[in-house]
């Protein structure tokens, strides 16, 4: 599924959230897949189908597709109390199983629901690198391709993250073999990200970082050489999610993780910190000043049971964030923002708390800041305007949540209301890969699905 947004197609929206603010009576010009001129104010085009709602779509900045396939197979309580530790013992089995044409199917659909709900790009943190036996295939890249031929099928823009993991513990614990899947050297590594990179070149605006997985998976020294190797490309880590992993690295560095890090790499745009739940107030204002992104993962952070991110404080800093899906165990963008918030005034029994003051709502704020930080942590455009990327999500004016609404209270009935039920349209590279709120490949990624899930799990 590729190009779309051909010469001079136009779209016309009766209201729309463009990079500046809203305006009524907009008229775009998509070029090869791209925003090629906007004009507000002004009728539709003879012949052009007028929409009623139109926002940027939202880049997901964390996603591991093949964990879509196992959503609800770890919510059954073990003899002990349970945790991240505990479920990653089930995703470890789990993912034994997998092989690139699993991971392919499952991708698919897992793609398919982002696009649906609004979702138009994702950052895939793909560690998944070797086969059941822990043996590299012939292509270091095999079970890349089969994420990048899902992301074909389905439309959805890709930032691969290929993932460097060489360890199992803090000063590098050796590896258990659970993870024979994920284990790279350096240079096996390199070999990863430049056959990645080949094959993602296929994509019309496909992009490759690198994502070394935590700081417990890697050395100082194996970290810095994956950073030289990144250059300008997106750099994503899991950091802090775990209070564990907090004491672990204390004990290891005399260093809180964030902070570590901060300390022993030049932490700057490029960088995206997925999680960051467990930070203190010097490591709040530190990360802020970075000018790096923190993935925020709120479903999957609560389904986990890993913490609240002290978001509210973070932003008051200055600091930028996006939204991930994560573990795929619900894909739902409204939800991801909803529990956000939602958290923050849990946290602080407060309302309104991730909004601008008084100059902006809620939900426009926490829509817009998911739009701008994701599109920063993925190395792309992120929202409407002139030579931004064409990916655009339509809103259905009839949904009853959303009626006499206009303006930044139609993001707020979108967000803590409506949901994904109000998504009618959307646009990826000015391609429509979803009408009436569904994919136009929806029914034959099911069957796919279906067919393999009902292989893993008879095994």
């Amino acid at each position: 599924m590729q190009g779309g947004g051909g010469s001079g197609e136009k779209l016309y929206f009766a209201q729309a959230l463009l990079s500046e603010a809203w305006a009524q009576n907009v008229c775009l010009t998509i070029s090869n897949g791209l925003i090629a001129d906007i004009v507000a104010g002004v009728p539709a085009p003879a012949g052009t189908v007028a929409h009623a709602i139109g926002l940027p779509g939202v880049p997901n900045l964390h996603s591991h597709a093949f964990q879509r396939g196992m959503a609800g197979l770890a919510e059954r309580r073990g003899p002990e109390i349970d945790s991240f530790w505990t479920w990653r013992e089930t995703m470890y089995r789990f993912v034994d199983q997998i092989t690139p044409d699993h991971l392919r199917a499952i991708a698919a659909l897992a793609y398919v629901e982002m696009l649906e709900n609004g979702f138009t790009r994702v950052g895939e943190f793909h560690y998944l690198h070797h086969d059941s036996d822990g043996r590299a295939f012939s292509n270091a890249a095999e079970m890349a391709i089969a994420l990048i031929d899902a992301v074909a099928e389905t439309g959805i823009g890709l930032t691969l993250l290929p993932v460097f993991y060489a360890h199992g513990g803090f000063g590098g614990t050796p590896l258990g073999e659970a993870q024979r899947r994920f284990v790279n050297t350096i240079d096996g590594f390199a070999r990863l990200f430049e056959q990645t990179r080949a094959s993602a070149s296929q994509l019309p605006d496909a992009l490759v970082g690198v994502a070394p997985h935590s700081l417990r998976a890697v050395t100082t020294n194996e970290l810095r050489l994956i950073e030289q190797l990144a250059g300008r490309h997106p750099i994503h880590i899991h950091i802090a999610e775990q209070i564990r992993e907090v004491e672990d690295c204390l004990a290891w560095s005399g260093a809180r993780p964030v902070q570590w890090l901060l300390d022993s790499v030049a932490v700057d745009d490029r960088w995206c910190l997925v999680h960051a739940t467990h930070i203190d107030d010097g490591e709040i204002l530190a990360l802020a000043q970075s000018g790096a992104v923190v993935g925020l993962c709120p479903i999957t952070e609560a389904n986990l049971g890993d913490g609240i991110f002290p978001a509210a404080t973070f932003v008051k800093a200055g600091g930028r964030y996006g939204i991930g899906s994560d573990s795929n165990v619900r894909i739902d963008l409204t939800e991801e923002l909803r529990l956000l918030e939602y958290g923050q005034r849990l946290v602080g029994q407060a309302r309104n708390v991730l909004a601008h003051g008084t100059e902006i709502s809620t939900g426009h704020a926490i829509y817009a800041a998911a739009v701008k930080g994701g599109a920063q942590a993925l190395a792309t455009t992120g929202g409407l305007a002139v030579a931004h990327v064409a990916d655009i999500v339509s809103l259905d004016a009839n949904h009853v949540s959303l009626t006499g609404r206009q303006g930044s209270i139609l993001l707020d009935a979108f967000v803590f209301a409506a949901g994904k039920d109000a998504i009618d349209c959307v646009w990826r590279r000015g391609e429509k890969l979803v009408s009436g709120g569904r994919h136009k490949s929806r029914n034959a990624v099911e069957t796919g699905y279906r067919k393999v899930l009902n292989e893993l799990l008879s095994q």
